[in-house]
């Protein structure tokens, strides 16, 4: 199928991504409307991709080795030991290939590579969508009230997506019951610790368990080419003063510099008492306007295509992080749609196939990371009284028949991606 206009409600991976996909397939319009008003380099901090799952995506033309990444080879998973060691008690050493990414440089570097074809319109905040007639072309309509018609309207709006609300009215994200801290800072400071970046090899993801909680930090590209930030998630309860009395069951987070002194205090604080020594040094190395605060969601939807609107990414599917697979996802994404529109013959044939295709992975991704979330945090065992044997016997458990931690394997060969 060639020609038709494409409108993606949303630029970021999952919007960068489509755009390329459907410029790829033959689009012959194609516009993104993103509003955010500038670049968005500096949002979120870290993420990683299994190597079986970058593989596959490098092999689909979606992602290269020209996007700047830090290898892991292994994931260390640590507890609180009696002897007094800094860095604790090593529970387990699980081998664990990955690329490590800064959320900016990843998009920065799809950004690039999206064909200058593609129509970016930064500053444009999307009001309303419509479209759930297949026979009919959609539209959306922008906040200054602008409307506009196109063949299809792609949802890659993220977590409170406009788009959704017009393909599932009913769905709607649950709140986990804990959050994440966020942080990031230059690696360099690490020498500041007693011991200092030695102490901590860096192919190494760090998983610091805790009665509670967990805290996982491995280190990304910097924004700046021959910078290396250090990255960590820090799953806590949370804290009586994030909710509002009209927020109860879905508490807002904090971006980044918007927490204060106070805040930090109450985060080195738990770090102290929760952590290892080395790890606890580790976090509060960091600066309070580089962290953030985030409530954990899951989102499920019964369906991601309505008459001629698409949902991509967490507009479709918002799984916990646990899973290690939000950007993986995004990209299989649309992966599946530029697969699905080569084989179309026109728009009622593209949309269930690439139904078909991810439906059933996001709901199962879905699953999994709700129970990864309980093994790991609501309802973890006792780490103290678990061994190396104990611990993958713990984790193979969690992935149950169908496995899935990085994001499930694409189905089958993509085409050939062209130009």
């Amino acid at each position: 199928m060639r020609g038709g206009s494409v409108a993606v409600v949303g630029g970021s991976i999952a919007g960068c991504a489509f755009a390329r996909a459907a410029a790829r397939g033959g689009a012959e319009r194609v516009t993104v409307l993103e509003r955010s008003p500038g670049r968005l380099e500096d949002r979120g901090v870290g993420l990683c991709i299994l190597l079986d799952r970058y593989d596959e995506l490098v092999r689909a033309g979606h992602l290269d080795d020209g996007i700047r990444h830090h290898p892991v080879t292994s994931r260390h998973w640590v507890a609180r030991g009696e002897d007094g060691d800094p860095r604790g008690r090593v529970l387990w050493v699980q081998p664990m290939a990955m690329h490590a990414f800064h959320w900016g440089v990843l998009w920065q570097g799809l950004r690039e590579r999206t064909p200058d074809s593609v129509e970016f319109r930064a500053g444009t905040a999307v009001g309303a969508v419509g479209g759930t007639d297949p026979a009919a072309p959609a539209w959306l309509e922008t906040a200054d009230g602008g409307r506009e018609t196109h063949d299809l309207v792609v949802g890659a709006d993220g977590h409170r997506s406009v788009v959704r609300a017009a393909v599932c009215p009913r769905a709607r994200s649950e709140y986990a019951g804990y959050v994440a801290w966020r942080g990031s800072f230059d690696a360099r400071l690490l020498d500041r610790l007693p011991g200092g970046a030695a102490r901590w090899p860096g192919e190494e993801v760090i998983t610091v368990c805790y009665p509670g909680g967990q805290v996982v930090l491995y280190r990304v590209p910097g924004l700046t080419p021959g910078t290396t930030l250090v990255n960590w998630v820090f799953y806590a309860p949370a804290p009586t003063w994030l909710r509002r009395a009209d927020e109860e069951s879905d508490p807002l987070g904090f971006p980044v510099g918007a927490l204060d002194d106070a805040h930090h205090d109450e985060l080195a604080e738990l770090a102290e008492r929760a952590l290892p020594p080395y790890w606890a040094g580790v976090v509060n190395l960091t600066p309070v306007e580089r962290i953030l605060l985030q409530p954990i969601h899951d989102l499920e939807t019964p369906r991601r295509t309505a008459g001629r609107l698409l949902l991509a990414g967490d507009a479709a599917t918002l799984v916990r992080p646990h899973t290690t697979s939000g950007a993986a996802k995004a990209l299989q994404d649309a992966c599946a749609f530029e697969d699905a529109w080569r084989a179309a013959d026109d728009w009622a044939d593209l949309l269930p196939g690439y139904d078909r295709e991810r439906g059933e992975a996001g709901r199962a991704l879905v699953d999994l990371s709700r129970r990864l979330g309980r093994a790991q945090v609501s309802e973890a065992p006792d780490w103290s009284a678990i061994d190396g044997p104990g611990m993958a016997e713990w984790w193979r458990r969690q992935l149950g028949a169908t496995g899935g931690f990085g994001g499930l394997a694409l189905d089958r060969p993509p085409a050939a991606p062209r130009g």
